[in-house]
């Protein structure tokens, strides 16, 4: 749990509710498809559309896959969990009720590790349980009444919830960037938030330090870490301003308008008894047997706490470096490939952390559709360990491989003249040039001021037009003046 850190004398208090739509291709209970921007209604079967005399079947996919989390999160994977039904009235739910899991859920316990700055932090986990999803009702489209979409209708989700151990905004989007990282790193969930893919419920309170915890409001369906954040900031504020004009906060489900930049009121918060849940007649037990476990286990990728552990171990990085590297599949890939082929690991990690994220971020674009390559950015990088080119002759490189100038790092340098200037008698003599025309600046440094001598360096490198290798320029440099 973390430390609390007050907003006018009030502790912030956040719990998550998050539904991570799984990665199979047919529904939870039903063999109908759950591609994404098919026409509406198209594919919902009978099952989905709770025709009398249907039944449902269990996909053994989004079992697996439950089963991958609760592993990848260091939770307990019941051997038998059980299906409930939770009744609510709602036009795009067709059954009247949504079967998920209630006293006995798949996922128990675990946690998610992350880095908040350089504090690590750790977020308890309640379970994970699997559900079907509701339909979609459509509004935009319609003048004085709403359309139906039951295509989402029955798409198997994992809602995963937390306890409420986050204090500030900026741990509840860290936490929820983590949690993204780990079901798109282990392939259960796409991950896309735009289409609704993980989709995240921000419960917020506040209270007095040492007070019982205060009500809660449930922030509805945050597709994106930005208007989270934004939420969570305008929720606290407004529950302070409330409790400080004597009002009283009510539960309640809000949502946010990205518009405004502020929550509103949707309904009263409903508690679990008012869903009158009950086992669902329909579904036996859900049994999972050691071995399914231990066959989930075995091909289940290297996550990436351990494979950040690993680069600590393996090539030496900081864990701030490792962890960072770590986000993506594709970029901890295309690290290790890097690092492997230029035998420069630190460096790498310096310029994909560095030059190379900036052009990414600068293009909205991941590490996976970068033009520089892995093996082209390890060229790079080896040409400016053996002294071939200066680090900024590599970032000239670089940009001329980012805007397609050329594949051929050797050619490009040879092209644009930046190799570095490394033959000692054409440096000993600019150096040479430097110190009869630079007779203060030299008479400085030897009365102790290094700033004299940058300055001296400062005029090597422009008479060399930047060619001229540093390291060699100081250490001839000294040399002669010593």
């Amino acid at each position: 749990m973390s430390t609390p850190q007050l907003i006018q004398g009030y502790e912030v208090v956040i719990g998550f509710e998050t539904h991570a739509q799984l990665s199979t291709q047919s529904k939870i209970f039903s063999r109908a498809s759950v591609a994404f921007g098919a026409e509406p209604n198209t594919q919902a079967c009978a099952v989905d559309l709770a025709l009398p005399g249907t039944l449902p079947v269990m996909n053994k996919g989004a079992v697996e896959r439950a089963i991958e989390f609760g592993l990848a999160i260091g939770a307990h994977v019941a051997p038998r969990s059980v299906f409930a039904r939770k009744n609510y009235f709602y036009p795009d739910l067709p059954k009247g009720y949504q079967i998920s899991q209630f006293e006995i859920p798949v996922v128990q316990g675990g946690q998610i590790e992350f880095y908040l700055g350089d504090e690590k932090k750790a977020v308890r986990l309640v379970r994970a349980h699997l559900e079907e999803d509701a339909g979609k009702s459509l509004h935009e489209d319609f003048v004085g009444q709403s359309g139906i979409d039951l295509n989402r209708a029955g798409t198997p989700l994992l809602e995963i919830v937390t306890e409420p151990d986050m204090r500030s905004s900026d741990e509840a989007v860290a936490y929820a960037k983590e949690l993204h990282k780990i079901v798109t790193w282990i392939g259960i969930c796409d991950g896309n938030m735009q289409e609704g893919s993980f989709r995240c419920d921000a419960n917020v309170s506040v209270r007095k330090p040492g007070e019982k915890l205060g009500t809660r409001r449930e922030i509805k369906n945050l597709n994106s870490f930005k208007f989270m954040q934004q939420a969570i900031d305008y929720e606290v504020r407004w529950q302070i301003e409330q409790l400080e004009d004597g009002l009283a906060i009510q539960q309640a489900t809000v949502l946010f308008d990205p518009d405004t930049g502020e929550t509103r009121a949707m309904r009263t918060k409903e508690d679990s008894a008012d869903y009158r849940y009950f086992p669902d007649p329909d579904l036996p037990p859900l049994v999972i047997a050691p071995e399914w476990i231990d066959e989930v286990r075995a091909r289940m990728p290297e996550l990436p706490r351990a494979m950040a552990a690993r680069f600590v171990a393996d090539y030496g990085l900081p864990e701030y470096d490792a962890t960072t590297l770590t986000q993506s599949k594709a970029m901890a890939a295309y690290f290790e490939d890097a690092a492997k082929r230029s035998g420069q690991p630190k460096l790498v990690s310096n310029w994909i952390m560095g030059e190379i994220s900036r052009r990414l971020n600068a293009n909205a674009i991941g590490i996976e559709q970068a033009p520089v390559s892995s093996a082209q950015a390890a060229m790079v990088i080896g040409r400016i360990a053996d002294g071939t080119i200066s680090n900024n002759a590599g970032k000239q490189v670089v940009d001329a491989l980012w805007n397609g100038e050329g594949q051929d790092v050797d050619a490009l340098i040879e092209a644009k003249g930046l190799k570095q200037m490394s033959d000692t008698g054409a440096l000993e003599k600019i150096i040479d040039e430097v110190i009869a025309a630079n007779a203060d600046n030299v008479a400085q440094y030897k009365a102790g001021k290094d700033k004299a001598f940058n300055a001296l360096v400062g005029q090597v490198m422009k008479a060399s037009k930047g060619k001229a290798n540093p390291a060699q320029v100081n250490q001839l440099l000294k040399q002669k003046l010593s």
